[in-house]
């Protein structure tokens, strides 16, 4: 008879339990619902919110901007703390002797092309690049997923460095800054296109603020490019434009064509056409007429 009373006092116990977890669950459900509901505002016109509410998981994660936000981190910190270096401000010796700048006379290593977005010349620059792409970066990723905001972001990366190879040939490139404006620039423009569509403070609002962050970034990058008389090698500022233009084409195209087949807009195919011809022409520039030192 014990031993019944005993079984019967367990089950509200339990149940509590139980009740306690559902509940727990559902307050993450609705926070999670909540957070998609700003993405969607954010990131899509008002007609695919529901679309994206009905697909919205976080499978796969963001997982592209996490780890190449990590991997420019874990360089910097690399070379803020080497031996000739010293200094986490503003970094010298170390990036300018590293295989991973960008340096006209040593254009011969492409990779040089690309590795450049590891390295930043100080805090603020890594600092500045880094809440930018995660910030929007991740919010995209979760609408677009990471091989579309990868394709962006590392054309961003790529066009900068080209454009700068032709239109400042003789500078250096150390950043993040080309795949940061390519997201900026996709962003912008679909902003710009779906503005009718978005709430209109909301849409006024993100619009005036990437004009306010590029203005600010472009004028200071101009300033320490030609203003500025510093012995440290001059940096140029021509990726941020040449990566802005990509997003602005690219990213553009692929950030509008949510919930659309990609290969069939004819969009697609004249940015990749003309991405090609401008990839083809700085190659036979940096080959055969560049001023640049060899």
């Amino acid at each position: 008879m014990d031993n019944d009373v005993e079984a019967q006092d367990t089950f509200p116990v339990q149940r509590d339990e139980e009740g306690e977890n559902q509940g727990a669950q559902k307050r993450r459900g609705q926070r999670v619902e909540k957070f998609h509901k700003k993405v969607s505002r954010w990131m899509l016109p008002e007609e695919l919110h529901e679309t994206y509410l009905e697909r919205a998981n976080c499978c796969p994660p963001p997982i592209f901007i996490i780890l190449i936000s990590l991997a420019e981190l874990g360089v910097f910190i690399y070379y803020a703390v080497w031996k000739p270096q010293k200094q986490w401000i503003t970094l010298g010796t170390g990036i300018w002797e590293s295989p991973l700048t960008y340096k006209p006379e040593l254009r011969k290593e492409a990779w040089r092309f690309v590795s450049y977005m590891f390295l930043h010349a100080g805090v603020e620059h890594i600092m500045g690049n880094l809440l930018m792409q995660v910030l929007l970066g991740i919010p995209l990723e979760l609408v677009h997923k990471g091989f579309e905001v990868g394709m962006v972001y590392m054309a961003g990366v790529l066009a900068g460095s080209l454009a700068s190879s032709i239109f400042d040939p003789l500078s250096a490139l150390v950043g993040a800054s080309g795949g940061v404006y390519a997201l900026m620039g996709g962003y912008f423009m679909n902003a710009v296109v779906n503005f009718r569509e978005m709430f209109l403070p909301l849409g006024i609002f993100r619009i005036v603020v990437i004009l306010l962050i590029v203005g600010t970034d472009v004028g200071f990058a101009i300033y320490r490019r030609f203003i500025v008389h510093d012995t440290a090698m001059k940096v140029s500022f021509v990726a941020h434009i040449g990566g802005g233009i990509a997003g602005m084409t690219i990213g553009y195209v692929f950030f509008t064509n949510y919930n659309k087949e990609l290969l069939k807009d004819p969009r697609f195919w004249m940015c990749i056409v003309g991405y090609i011809v401008f990839f083809l022409f700085a190659v036979i520039f940096n080959i055969f007429l560049s001023t640049a030192p060899a």
